[in-house]
Order: C-alpha cells, then sequence, then structure tokens
C-alpha cells in the first residue's frame, strides 16, 4: 500500500483493505508491521490514521525499525508527532506481552548445552542496548533455566557485579548453576581484561557456594563469544 492511501482515514478505506477486516478474514500475519501498530493504537489524528502514525514510529529510527520498540520508553514514544501519553501506553504494553510470552516460551524446561542456546534465549533482548546490561540464568541439576535475572545496567566494574548481587537470587531460587550474561553496545563481543577479572571472580565465589558458573556469554551485534569456550577463565 502507498503513503497516500495511508494519508486517508482508515473509515474511508474498502472494507477489504481496513487492517481489522483483513485480520479478521485473513488473519494477524499478513498485516504490515504499520497496519499491526495501527490496530494496537486504536485511532489517529486529525491529520493522520492510525496506519500512518504506525508507520511515523517505524521511521523514528530508521536504522533499527521495529526492534526500536524492544528496548524504548514512554518518553520516546511521546516525541513523535501524533503519540501522546495514552497511544504510548498502549504500545509499551503490548511489546511488555510480547515480551513476557516470548520468554515463558523460551523459559519452559529450555535446557542450556552450549553457547549458542544461551545466545538463542538472550540475543534479542540485548543486542540493541545502549549500555551494558549484566544478567544471569538460574538452572536447575539438569541445566534447565529457571529464570532469568538482571543484576546490573552500566559498564561492567566489581562494584556494580559483586558476588553477593549474583548469588542470591541463585541461593533464593536453590541453584544447582548459573550462567553469566552481558552484552557489548559496541557490537564487538571479544572480553575486555576487566570482564575476564569479574568472570573469575564470580567463578571462585560460586565453588565456595556450591552453585557452579558454567559459561560467560558476551552478546554483540548478532554474534556471541563464549569465555568457556576461549578458555579464558578458570571454568570448572
Amino acid at each position: 500500500m502507498t503513503l497516500e492511501k495511508y494519508q486517508t482515514t482508515i473509515k474511508k478505506m474498502p472494507a477489504s483493505e481496513r487492517p481489522r477486516e483483513r485480520m479478521q478474514s485473513a488473519g494477524a500475519h499478513v498485516l504490515s508491521n504499520p497496519e499491526l501498530l495501527g490496530i494496537i493504537l486504536s485511532s489517529g489524528t486529525q491529520d493522520v490514521s492510525a496506519v500512518e502514525l504506525g508507520r511515523r514510529i517505524l521511521c523514528h529510527h530508521p536504522n533499527e525499525g521495529i526492534a526500536f520498540l524492544r528496548n524504548t520508553t514512554i518518553n520516546e514514544l511521546c516525541e513523535i508527532k501524533g503519540i501522546g501519553t495514552a497511544k504510548a501506553c498502549q504500545i509499551m504494553a503490548a511489546v511488555e506481552l510480547g515480551k513476557r510470552i516470548s520468554l515463558r516460551e523460551q523459559n519452559q524446561r529450555y535446557k542450556i548445552k552450549s553457547p549458542e542456546d544461551i545466545s538463542r534465549l538472550l540475543m534479542d533482548d540485548l543486542r540493541f542496548l545502549q549500555k551494558e546490561k549484566f544478567c544471569i540464568l538460574l538452572l536447575n541439576t539438569k541445566h534447565e533455566v529457571l529464570k532469568i535475572e538482571e543484576i546490573s545496567v552500566g559498564s561492567l566494574n566489581a562494584s556494580i557485579v559483586h558476588p553477593r548481587e549474583v548469588f542470591l537470587p541463585a541461593i533464593k531460587n536453590s541453584c544447582a548453576a548459573i550462567a553469566l550474561v552481558h552484552n557489548h553496545p559496541s557490537g564487538d563481543p571479544s572480553p575486555s581484561k576487566e570482564d575476564i577479572q569479574i568472570t573469575n571472580r564470580l567463578i571462585e565465589a560460586g565453588k565456595l557456594l556450591g552453585i557452579s558458573v558454567i559459561d560467560h556469554v558476551i552478546i554483540g551485534d548478532n554474534v556471541c563469544v563464549s569465555l568457556r569456550e576461549l578458555d579464558a577463565c578458570s571454568f570448572q
């Protein structure tokens, strides 16, 4: 569909081309991203349709497209012309529901056998972030994921990635093991000297607690590095 067609109101479109009617007749999968956002927004403004507002959202960060929605904020959405607090909240609610559904599906009996399994679980959540986020996977004796815990946001250092902060949720959940994960906003997952130092410190703490650290995976832009595979740390 052309931009000119979207500059009219949806009500004036032929019924067969209206997003809601098309969803009812053919399913959500046939709709474009702007059309799906238009349905979430429900209404447009006096000047543009809901679908055109959806297009504006997707163009707000042209290099990211729909991935922009994964980590946006209400305030950032409100910077887009035609998007107020109510519409921004509608979008954020839909995105959060999608995240929770995805996480529930991924976490159910999701077993960690390799660094690639860790990457598949968290790549899409971490690769686009502008700050470093450090997470741990809480694992049972079969290395099945019980829970994902966010430990810190910001440049990694020993003060914010302290053993007590890392192992407290593991102890509370009676975990047998954990996996460490963090992202590099630069897109290059190569470990720094500090990454290696922090990992060794956490491995030693885990030995004292009887909770093994099975790996530390660093996420870049659609690529990852395993410190275990690099043989960079003293994993058991």
